[in-house]
């Protein structure tokens, strides 16, 4: 009896072993991935909080995708915290198909993903653009999470503020700068609460200021620049909009201050943003873009997921790798659209793609490529990202 128990008890650890929890189930050959997925229907989960990205997706993505395979995509927005709570209330309900095949994330939301088997994959492997056109070496870590293939790099991007040149004639370049403006003009800079990706990135450009190696490498050095930047913050507080009272929630309510100049700098996690924003008239005209020396520029890179519940994966890889492919890559990066940087290895390309890439204009509110890359630093760990939300609160917000 005794032998009859253990050999279930093995046997029901071997099944357990034997299927991972959101693997990928899909045939080997591409083609046959491809003959699946002609047709189907494709929920693609994500932030959708800016405007050009929504039109590329609606507009360009989608339209595209419908007339080479025949997919329907579907946008679906949502904050991607909430996606991953949906997630894990499916996986606790033991829900095989889900309603979300793709989802845009990075960072802290990939790392939570990964970390709690919320994730398809791995993927990458089965991406012929990818393979083709991409470096992977250069996405193996995304804020310090090893990748390992759950995500398929999409966009590449660096933190820019912007200034309103008919209220500004030099814009600050330090953060010391930043902080002689504030007290000269009140009521004139603001910024997205930490909970907001564009007000949490703003925070740690502030950390980098104050600390004495790059904030990549971030170590317990962290707390000693955090008490300088909670304090430099707290000195700019009553001088804010709104006497620093209340702050926008998100980066689209910064977008609305400034273009109606109630404030004169705004700020983002794309280098090119501004120059939709400028032609669609709620930027002002007389827009320019600045960064703060001693702060840097952070760049990161955004990916796509499939997750684990995906009810066609199938669907979600040749959406997934049309995104990458070159053709899609460029015109995401057309300074009229989004303006996102593409992640594909230039010397990958044939010349006359290459060629086009080169020579696109991106627009008089970028900045030029090699001060970006002078000024370029790389993430720190996810973790990160919730402590500076955490302190902030405790250090800022809840202070007199």
């Amino acid at each position: 009896m005794k032998r009859y128990a253990f050999v279930i008890m093995v046997s029901l650890i071997l099944a357990s072993c034997g299927t991972k929890t959101g693997e990928t189930k899909l045939p080997d050959d591409w083609n046959e991935i491809v003959s699946q997925a002609e047709g189907s229907k494709v929920n693609l989960f994500m932030w959708g909080g800016d405007e050009a990205v929504n039109h590329y997706i609606d507009d360009v993505v989608a339209p595209g995708l419908k007339k080479e395979y025949g997919i329907s995509l579907k946008r679906v927005p949502m904050d991607t915290p909430e996606i991953l709570q949906k997630l894990q209330t499916e996986k606790r309900a033991g829900k095989k198909d889900g309603s979300m095949d793709i989802v845009w994330m990075n960072g802290e939301n990939f790392k939570n993903a990964k970390g709690n088997d919320l994730l398809s994959g791995p993927i990458t492997d089965r991406l012929p653009n990818l393979t083709s056109y991409y470096n992977e070496k250069d996405f193996e870590n995304d804020f310090g999470t090893p990748t390992e293939g759950y995500e398929a790099p999409w966009g590449k991007v660096q933190f820019v503020f912007f200034y309103n040149s008919d209220k500004i004639d030099s814009p600050p370049r330090t953060v010391d700068e930043l902080k002689s403006f504030v007290k000269e003009h009140p009521g004139k800079f603001t910024y997205p609460v930490p909970t907001d990706f564009t007000g949490n990135a703003f925070i740690r450009h502030l950390l980098n200021a104050n600390s004495d190696q790059p904030i990549e490498k971030a170590g317990e050095d962290i707390e000693e620049a955090g008490g300088k930047v909670w304090d430099d913050l707290n000195e700019m507080k009553g001088d804010l909009w709104r006497d620093g009272k209340t702050y926008p929630k998100e980066l689209t309510d910064l977008d609305r201050l400034f273009g109606q100049e109630e404030v004169w700098i705004s700020m983002g996690y794309n280098e090119a943003r501004a120059e939709s924003l400028v032609k669609k008239g709620i930027y002002p005209e007389g827009t320019k873009p600045f960064l703060l020396e001693d702060a840097g520029s952070i760049g990161n890179t955004h990916f796509l997921s499939v997750p684990f519940n995906s009810p066609n994966q199938a669907g979600a890889l040749v959406a997934i790798d049309y995104m990458l492919s070159p053709e899609m890559q460029l015109e995401k990066m057309q300074p009229d659209g989004w303006g996102d940087s593409t992640p594909i290895s230039m010397d990958k390309l044939e010349d006359g793609m290459r060629k086009k890439f080169e020579e696109l204009d991106r627009g008089d509110t970028v900045p030029d490529p090699a001060l970006l890359e002078e000024a370029y630093i790389g993430e720190m760990d996810a973790s990160y990202v919730e402590w500076v939300k955490e302190h902030w609160v405790r250090e800022v917000a809840e202070t007199d």
